[in-house]
């Protein structure tokens, strides 16, 4: 499976690009430069919602009653989508996937995610997601093999406005996920050094 630009860089097809505030176009062009060797996810941590939209490991979304569950292959992640009227908390713990809760609007997911940690990287080149953030997405099956995943990021404390991606992503039938454990047997990261 191949990896998208997106993984690369989420605002690749955005006109000008992502809208960081000074800070962000730093840490940026820094994390750039070290060709990404302090991304959580090389260090075989969690990877957040965005990168897991954009990684090139398998998903499954299954949906139970007040429940839709997206598993990860990647170090057998798992995301909670509460769909039963509950409100997003007021001051929820900080994780790497946040709290989320969504509603269906005829045939679309809409779903608000808050509570992320303060130091979440959306792709590849580290560009930043913040405490403050707040995530939007809207799940539309647009065919039978095919879902889009219209993402909107607000996030003050490191863009100047919020800015909306949309995402393809593709069905794989006769297949199943595998058992995918980023420390087993890892000896990439003590060469990682950067520039």
């Amino acid at each position: 499976m191949a990896v998208g630009q997106e993984f690369l860089n989420i605002g690749w097809s955005l006109k000008g690009g992502l809208p960081y505030l000074p800070w962000a176009a730093e840490a940026v062009k820094a994390r750039s430069e070290h060709f990404g060797k302090d991304d959580p996810q090389t260090h075989c941590l969690p990877s957040g919602i965005v990168k897991m939209h954009t990684d090139p490991l398998l998903r499954k979304i299954v949906q139970v009653a007040g429940l839709v569950a997206i598993l990860n292959e990647r170090n057998t992640g798992h995301r909670q989508i509460f769909t039963d009227g509950r409100s997003l908390p007021v001051d929820p713990q900080p994780t790497w996937n946040g709290y989320s809760v969504g509603r269906w609007e005829g045939d679309t997911l809409a779903v608000e995610t808050t509570g992320f940690r303060d130091d979440l990287w959306l792709d590849r080149n580290g560009s930043p997601m913040t405490d403050a953030a707040r995530l939007t997405e809207r799940f539309r099956r647009v065919s039978y093999g095919r879902l889009e995943v219209e993402l909107t990021v607000d996030d003050p404390k490191a863009y100047r406005a919020p800015w909306t991606v949309t995402l393809n992503q593709f069905l794989m039938p006769d297949t199943e996920l595998l058992d995918y454990f980023c420390l087993e047997n890892e000896k990439d990261i003590p060469n990682l050094v950067g520039k």
